[in-house]
Order: C-alpha cells, then sequence, then structure tokens
C-alpha cells in the first residue's frame, strides 16, 4: 500500500509523492469533496488540482464520482489505468458518500491491497482514510451530503489509517481554529490522532509508514 497524505496540497515534500509513484506519472484527480459547492466554483478548485500536478509532470484527468454512481464496474476499469489517485480537499463527509455511492471505496483499496496505484489526498482526501469521520463535524458541516446528493452523511471512514488524520493544526488558515477543538474532542474521547500543520505530509509504503515533516 503507497499512500501520500498531506495537509495542504503537495506539502513541502512533493519529491515524495514522486518517489512513490515512479515512472508512471499519470494521476486521476477526484474533486467530489467540492460537490456541495456552486459548479464554477468547485470546476475552479479542481481546475487548479490539475494545473499543479502538470506542472510536477503529471498527466492529468479529472474522474468525477458522479458519473459512476450506479457503475462501479467502469469505475473500477477507469481507475486501474492510472499510476495514482488525487483526492483533494474539501468536505470529507460529501466526500466519502461520493465514494460509498459510486464505489470508489471498495475500489480503491482493491487496488491499494495489489499495489496497483499511488492513494494521494490531501485535507479532506486524506481524513476519509480514517477509522471514523466523527469530531470533523466541529470543521465541515455533515449537512452538505444532503445539498450534494440528498442523503444523509456517512460517518465511517474507509479505515486504512489506523488514527485520525487531523490537517491544518495550528495553521494559517481560517480552519485551524476549530480544527483545535476536534484535537481537544480526540484528547478526551482518547481518540487515536496524529495532527498535521499545512507543509506537513506523511508517506506510506508498505506496512509501515514514515512522517515526513
Amino acid at each position: 500500500m503507497r499512500l501520500f497524505l498531506s495537509s495542504w496540497k503537495l506539502g513541502d515534500a512533493p519529491e515524495l509523492l514522486d518517489d512513490l509513484v515512479g515512472g508512471v506519472r499519470t494521476a486521476a484527480v477526484i474533486g467530489n469533496a467540492l460537490d456541495a459547492l456552486p459548479a464554477p466554483q468547485r470546476q475552479q478548485a479542481t481546475g487548479r488540482e490539475i494545473a499543479m500536478l502538470r506542472e510536477r509532470g503529471y498527466a492529468t484527468t479529472e474522474v468525477d464520482l458522479r458519473d459512476h454512481f450506479g457503475n462501479t464496474a467502469a469505475l473500477a476499469e477507469h481507475l486501474a489505468g492510472f499510476g495514482a489517485v488525487w483526492v483533494h480537499g474539501g468536505n470529507p463527509f460529501v466526500l466519502r458518500l461520493a465514494m460509498a455511492l459510486s464505489g470508489a471505496d471498495a475500489i480503491l483499496t482493491g487496488l491499494l491491497a495489489r499495489d496497483a496505484l499511488v492513494y494521494a489526498g490531501w485535507s479532506a482526501g486524506a481524513c476519509v482514510l480514517s477509522p471514523s469521520l466523527h469530531g470533523l463535524e466541529l470543521v465541515d458541516d455533515p449537512a452538505d451530503t444532503v445539498t450534494a446528493y440528498g442523503q444523509p452523511a456517512p460517518w465511517e471512514g474507509l479505515g486504512l489509517l489506523d488514527y485520525a488524520f487531523v490537517p491544518h493544526y495550528r495553521s494559517p488558515i481560517p480552519e485551524s481554529e476549530p480544527i483545535e477543538r476536534v484535537v481537544k474532542r480526540y484528547e478526551s474521547e482518547g481518540v487515536p490522532y496524529r495532527a498535521f500543520r499545512d507543509g506537513e505530509v506523511t508517506v506510506i509504503d508498505g506496512p509501515s509508514a514514515a512522517a515526513h515533516r
């Protein structure tokens, strides 16, 4: 299993992603964490992600999970052709539901188990790998899933991490203040977590994790 997880975009060590991906610099960009936003705003944000990766030498294609709701087989075939998936930030509840409705959760878990691609995600894109999304409602609105898809929010993460991924910790962005409350809750409830400042990343290559900050 190869994971590149960041608090903010590529972080301070983008070369670690390059090392994980190796020579297959093709990336599927998944922007569904922003599906509750107006379409022009979402499109702009995902376009910036695509441009950032292309500047780094990646051949990128947006894969909109909404196009595959109820069509898991086509999505599985599509994702299998990439060296990496890039899952960007937004609302983790919206992203997690999109993964469930499209079957991307099971597909990506299977591809990672076979070491068939790299999962790279930042903020919400990393948070969904946690065991649970509980606590993140202090930062993002679970009701955004109703806005985006007309369905209630899921609370289970993919469970590929054995701790809660907490981004934007003590970082110069507005989300940093509610993140402090998330950390306090996790500490009071005994929830295993790791907090990452913007710029920090963690890389997993195989069964063990190595942090790079």
